[in-house]
C-alpha cells in the first residue's frame, strides 16, 4: 500500500458575506442604535439595497471534502470558477484554516498559489531564493546546491540582483516556480499561475512537474488547461460548489466536467404560430445530435456532430435547399454547407408538408471551442427565406490525440489527415 502524504477528512470552509463591522466601536454602536430604532443604516452605500440581507449570510467554499493522496501521485483538481479549488490548496498550504474537518500532511510543501507567493518585493531575486529555501526548512548549503539550476530554469539571470518588485509578472512567476520546483519539497502545490508564462515556459513547467512526480514526490495541480491535466496527472478530482463530484481517471473526470451543469441551447422547437419564416416556409425545430441520436451541446474532437432542422412547407411549387453555417467563438464563419450537390434534391419541387433535413459533420474536423449554428432555407439557390442563428454546441479536446503536447492548437479547423514518412538513406 502506498504511503499517504496528504489526508483530507470532512473538510469544510465557510466565509461570511457582507460587511462585518464599520471598523470603529463608535460606528458599530451608531449602526446598532439605528437598527434598534428601525432607522436606515447610516453606513449603507448609496444604491445598496441588499446590505441587510447579506449581513450574516455564509458561503460554503468547501463542504465535507474527503480524499487521500499517496506519495508520488500527481493529482489534478478541476472545476469551474468558484468551485473551491484555490480554497482547498490554501488550506493544504496552511495559508488559511478550515472551519471544520482535518488535514494531515506528511512532508514539506512548496506552494505556488499566485504570482510571487512567498516573495518579498523589496528583496532581490537572489535573496528571495534563499528566503524561500529557509521557509521550506533548508539550510544555506542545500540552497547553494540548487541555486544555479534555479536561475538557469527561470531565465532571469540578468536580473537576479534586481528587487523583484521591478520584475514583470512573467519574470515573477518564472522565478517563483523555479524556486518551488527545485528546492526538493516532498509535495509541490501549483495553482493556475502558469497561465502567466509564455508557451515555452509553460512547457518547461509541465516537464518539470512530470519529473518531480516521477522522482516519487507528490504534485497537486489546479488548472483550466484540460490537456495539461490529462498529460501530467494520474488522477483527477472534480469540484463543484465546494463538493467533490468525481474522483478518478483524468479522462473520465474531464468528460464529466465538460458535461456537468447547464448546457448551451442545442435543441429548440417552435409552435407553428411562433415559428420563424413566412407564409411559404416556417422553421419547426433545430437540434444538435450525437451519432446515436441523442441531443447534446458537448462533443469530443472525435465525435460525429449531426445538425438537424425541421421545416414546414405551406406552398406548392417551391424549389428549396436547407443550409447550415458553422460559426466559431470569434464570430468567423468556418464553412457553409448545403445539399446543392445532390441531384435528387437540387431541382426538387416541394409540396406542402413537414420536412426533416440532417447534415453530418465528421469527427476530427472542428477545432475545440464554442460553435454557433446559423440555419437557412434557400429558394432557387439564391433567395434566403429563413435565417435563424440560435443554437450552439461545444467541442472539447480530450487530450488523447496530442501525444503529450499541451499547447494551444491553432487553426479554425483541426482535421485528422493521413501522413506518410519515408527515409531515403541519402545524406548530402
Amino acid at each position: 500500500m502506498s504511503n499517504t502524504v496528504i489526508s483530507v477528512e470532512n473538510l469544510s470552509k465557510t466565509y461570511r458575506l457582507g460587511v462585518i463591522g464599520t471598523g470603529t466601536f463608535f460606528g458599530d454602536l451608531n449602526r446598532w442604535w439605528a437598527k434598534k430604532r428601525g432607522r436606515q443604516d447610516p453606513y449603507e452605500k448609496i444604491g445598496e439595497t441588499d446590505h441587510g440581507n447579506r449581513m450574516g449570510e455564509t458561503l460554503w467554499a468547501l463542504d465535507d471534502v474527503s480524499f487521500k493522496l499517496p506519495e508520488g501521485e500527481a493529482l489534478g483538481i478541476i472545476g469551474r470558477n468558484g468551485a473551491g479549488k484555490s480554497t482547498l490548496l490554501k488550506i493544504l498550504s496552511r495559508v488559511t484554516a478550515p472551519t471544520s474537518g482535518a488535514v494531515k500532511v506528511k512532508g514539506r510543501i512548496a506552494s505556488l498559489l499566485e504570482v510571487g507567493t512567498g516573495f518579498h518585493p523589496e528583496l532581490t531575486g537572489r535573496e528571495n531564493i534563499y528566503l524561500n529555501g529557509a521557509i521550506l526548512g533548508m539550510n544555506r548549503a542545500e540552497v547553494n546546491r540548487k541555486y544555479d539550476e534555479i536561475v538557469d530554469f527561470s531565465g532571469v539571470e540578468k536580473f537576479i540582483d534586481t528587487p523583484v518588485k521591478r520584475y514583470s509578472s512573467g519574470m515573477y512567476v518564472r522565478l517563483a516556480f523555479a524556486v518551488a520546483a527545485h528546492l526538493e519539497p516532498e509535495i509541490l502545490v501549483v495553482d493556475e499561475v502558469l497561465a502567466v508564462g509564455d508557451a515555452e515556459f509553460q512547457k518547461k513547467c509541465l516537464g518539470k512537474m512530470s519529473d518531480v512526480a516521477s522522482e516519487g514526490r507528490t504534485v497537486l495541480f489546479v488548472s483550466h488547461n484540460m490537456q495539461a491535466i490529462v498529460a501530467l496527472c494520474s488522477r483527477a478530482i472534480l469540484l463543484n460548489r465546494g463538493s467533490i463530484v468525481m474522483d478518478g481517471n483524468p479522462v473520465e473526470v474531464l468528460e464529466n466536467y465538460i458535461n456537468y451543469g447547464p448546457e448551451d441551447l442545442s435543441d429548440i422547437n417552435w409552435a407553428y404560430e411562433d415559428a420563424p419564416g413566412s407564409d411559404a416556409v416556417r422553421l419547426k425545430s433545430l437540434r444538435v445530435l450525437k451519432d446515436n441520436g441523442e441531443t447534446s451541446g458537448n462533443f469530443k474532437l472525435s465525435d460525429t456532430v449531426k445538425l438537424e432542422m425541421e421545416f414546414w412547407v405551406m406552398r406548392s411549387g417551391l424549389i428549396l435547399n436547407p443550409s447550415f453555417q458553422i460559426i466559431n467563438q470569434l464570430g468567423y464563419v468556418l464553412f457553409a454547407t448545403t445539399n446543392f450537390h445532390y441531384p435528387e434534391w437540387n431541382d426538387r419541387v416541394y409540396e406542402p408538408g413537414l420536412y426533416k433535413s440532417v447534415c453530418t459533420i465528421p469527427g476530427h474536423l472542428l477545432n475545440e471551442g464554442k460553435h454557433t449554428i446559423s440555419a437557412l432555407v434557400i429558394q432557387n439557390k439564391s433567395n434566403v427565406l429563413i435565417r435563424e442563428k440560435r443554437i450552439t454546441f461545444n467541442v472539447h479536446d480530450d487530450g488523447l490525440s496530442r501525444s503529450g503536447y499541451t499547447g494551444g492548437w491553432i487553426g479554425a479547423v483541426r482535421p485528422l489527415l493521413d501522413w506518410d514518412i519515408e527515409m531515403s538513406n541519402q545524406m548530402p
